[in-house]
């Protein structure tokens, strides 16, 4: 088991640490500011799209495409991708100046690994050019939707077009008006085999008969500029070229699009998680209280070193599976994959946690991004399926493994 860092990651790394340094972290509070103020809702600051061209024209831009999805990879494994990552997860916003959000990068996946040459053309590529942005459109708020197969959406086909018929929550970017193109689950195949039945399908977003019934709340926040939905669909209509890969394979693409998907995303609350740690020791050693400062603390240093171990553990995990990933392919992952789901969110929450009880009123309030993690990591426990459906999962894999 070898996690060494390359001199070709550790030169990019390098690169993404002094951009961090120079053009993000001076800008977290204008953002704070500007994507609180409800006036702005929906927009990103003026300065936003000046900084996504700066990264791209120092290469720092589509980072999570692992080196199968030639042409549009920069050629990194996902053991090096890894590091990448952390870095730029120490800014909850910084992942979009890179062009490495969820969800637009999940979405680009799937098109590079399902999609046509048209489809590939006509969205994939204004996707990887930042362009435009994307939704992914799988929960219902109906049914269950930690299990994929309950999806009641109807996708029926009328000649040579699909007609879409239900409703959809919980879909990110998709109330922004940079959102173009949507990627849509739903039940095509009723009488097919229990994992046929569903289909994904490429819907943009001014179709007519998509209905914003009303944008989410997540504990309060509106998630400005790229929000969480409800939508009604109503007699969509969407060419045939639209559907994705073919009918009844929407459950193989939410499970591939899942992988690669799950470890960055772990690796997003390493890097978050990390920077709640930094943020914590250096407020230790400036803050005093009853005559010391918090660093001097029995209590405090305590939940440093809680912290530390928690983060350090996490970290392994997460290039575990990268590693796995890398040489023997994602199914051979799953394990590690449902490991870093049920523990990464959980660390970054408690990690968090600590951090703001070592801020005190400082910690709960938009002066630092502590309250954003702790939020965000409680939000994925539920997001990407909850808690228990990873735990299940991991149990039935690791039953079959140790009894044959």
């Amino acid at each position: 088991m070898g996690f060494e860092v390359s001199d070709k990651v550790r030169e990019i790394n390098t690169r993404l640490e002094a951009f961090m340094q120079e053009h993000i972290y001076p800008r977290e509070h204008d953002w704070n500011e500007f994507t609180l103020n409800q006036d702005n809702q929906w927009q990103v600051p003026d300065w936003f799209d000046g900084l996504r061209e700066k990264a791209k024209a120092e290469g720092l831009w589509n980072l999570f495409l692992p080196h199968e999805y030639q042409p549009w990879s920069p050629g990194l494994t996902n053991i090096e991708i890894a590091p990448l990552f952390e870095t730029m997860s120490k800014v909850m916003w910084a992942q979009a100046v890179f062009n490495c959000n969820a969800p637009d990068r999940g979405n680009m996946e799937v098109l590079a690994k399902y999609g046509t040459a048209e489809q590939q053309e006509q969205w994939l590529e204004p996707l990887l050019a930042g362009e435009i942005r994307s939704a992914y459109a799988m929960t219902e708020p109906q049914v269950a939707s930690s299990d994929a197969t309950n999806m009641e959406l109807e996708i029926k086909r009328d000649g040579d077009e699909y007609v879409l018929n239900g409703r959809k929550w919980w879909t990110t970017n998709a109330v922004q008006e940079r959102c173009k193109i949507m990627l849509v689950m739903g039940l095509s195949n009723p009488e097919a085999e229990r994992h046929r039945r569903h289909s994904t399908i490429l819907v943009p977003r001014d179709t007519p008969g998509i209905t914003l019934v009303r944008p989410l709340r997540v504990f309060d926040s509106y998630h400005s500029p790229g929000g969480e939905a409800e939508f009604l669909f109503e007699d969509v209509r969407v060419p045939v070229s639209n559907m994705i890969k073919g009918e009844g394979c929407g459950f193989e693409i939410a499970q591939g699009r899942l992988g690669p998907g799950r470890f960055q995303y772990a690796m997003t609350l390493v890097g978050a998680a990390q920077r709640c740690l930094e943020l914590m020791c250096a407020r230790a050693e400036e803050r005093v209280a009853f005559g010391e400062k918090l660093s001097k603390k029995t209590s405090v240093q305590h939940e440093i070193a809680r912290c530390r171990c928690d983060i350090e553990q996490a970290r392994l995990l997460v290039l575990q599976a990268a590693e796995v990933m890398d040489r023997e392919g994602v199914k051979a992952a799953m394990p590690y994959i449902s490991m870093v789901k049920i523990v990464g969110p959980q660390m970054a929450q408690n990690v968090a946690d600590r951090a703001m009880q070592v801020f005190g009123g400082m910690g709960v309030c938009q002066d630092t991004m502590i309250p954003d993690v702790f939020t965000h990591a409680r939000f994925c426990r539920i997001a990407d399926g909850p808690d228990e459906v990873h735990m299940s999962q991991l149990a039935k894999l690791t039953i079959r493994e140790l009894t044959g």
